[in-house]
């Protein structure tokens, strides 16, 4: 984005995406900075499909019309480490061969250098995540709130521009769904993204407090 240039949003215009001769999605919706947007609908409708699409990572099988735009950026065609789309799934992700601290490293633009900044951007993060001192810990001893929290700081750690989250509190019960939940959504409009949340749970999406599209399993 050009230095100045005012902060749009993701802007989806006018996508289709089929599998063969059958359309799965069709969608033309811009999403505000800081506002959240829910896609829901039943399995096969198409929900993870569009997140890859709008990553760069739809599979061969599949075929897309449309643009993409991030504040203004056409990154329709771009790969996907240029988009600065981050994403979020059911699963944390973290390497089980990091620790907690390394984990958040690797989430690191590569130019941010010097040792000491990045150990200091690492604690800053713990400290906003409620996770101060925790660099050493070993994944595997977090429990699945803490877990979460760390993946979402590892992805925000890259700068993105925009946020995907596909089901990332399925896995939570429900008094922990609703904490990381809030954890999640309060650091995106802090951070003033843009949020695409596919879900199938309609707390998230009364939550998300912003535009519900439903999406059909014959679009």
């Amino acid at each position: 984005m050009v230095q100045g240039q005012q902060k749009t949003g993701l802007e989806i215009c006018a996508l289709k995406i089929w599998c063969g001769a059958r359309r799965l999605v069709e969608m033309d919706h811009q999403i505000s900075p800081g506002q959240i947007t829910s896609v829901m609908g039943p399995s096969g409708a198409g929900k993870s499909t569009l997140l890859s699409a709008l990553i760069g990572a739809l599979a061969p099988e599949f075929r897309m019309q449309g643009r993409v735009i991030l504040h203004g950026r056409d990154v329709t065609d771009a790969p996907i480490a240029t988009r600065r789309i981050g994403i979020l799934f059911q699963d944390d992700l973290l390497f089980p061969h990091l620790s907690v601290g390394g984990n958040l490293a690797f989430g690191l633009p590569a130019c941010l250098r010097g040792r000491a900044v990045r150990q200091a951007r690492v604690a800053q993060a713990l400290e906003q995540a409620g996770l101060a001192g925790f660099e050493d810990r070993d994944p595997a001893t977090l429990s699945g709130g803490q877990r979460a929290r760390v993946a979402l700081m590892r992805t925000l750690l890259a700068e993105p521009q925009a946020l995907l989250l596909d089901e990332p509190f399925s896995r939570l019960d429900s008094d922990l769904r609703a904490q990381v939940r809030g954890f999640v959504f309060d650091q995106a409009r802090a951070l003033g993204l843009p949020v695409m949340l596919v879900t199938h749970d309609a707390g998230d999406a009364t939550a998300a407090q912003g535009p519900v599209l439903q999406l059909t399993s014959d679009a």
